[in-house]
């Protein structure tokens, strides 16, 4: 049931994705003679547009800010259960938590400035 839950997500987020690009009229047919007409009255757009390359780009920050909350909260988690248990310890295992939060947090980062920067450059 939950395989089924998770099938039904995927293909509603896909629907949801895909419907703006399979939404958009066909484009004109051009001759190679109206090209040099056209040029002046129609530049050539360099702007960024819904393309794969976005998309992706889009999913996997969103899939990398997912896994860095899952891991910063099993850390955390993990991390006050070992010290309820061992109090003596609360410093050592206190310090190890901040050490690996700062770098799943710079690991994040990383993630989500080359994400960023591959959607930013998808242009028509």
């Amino acid at each position: 049931m939950r395989l089924l839950n998770w099938l039904a997500l995927v293909l509603f987020v896909g629907a949801v994705v895909v419907a703006p690009v399979a939404a958009q009229p066909d484009a004109p047919k051009v001759t190679p003679a109206q090209v040099s007409f056209q040029k002046d009255k129609y530049p050539p757009p360099n702007n960024p547009v819904f393309s794969g390359t976005g998309v992706s780009a889009g999913i996997g920050m969103g899939l990398t800010i997912i896994g860095a909350g899952i891991g910063l909260g099993r850390i955390g988690s993990s991390a006050l259960e070992s010290m309820a248990r061992q109090p003596e310890v609360a410093p050592r295992i206190q310090t190890a938590m901040i050490i690996i939060a700062a770098m799943l947090e710079g690991a994040t980062l990383a993630s989500v400035i080359l994400c960023y920067l591959i959607g930013n450059g998808a242009t028509f």
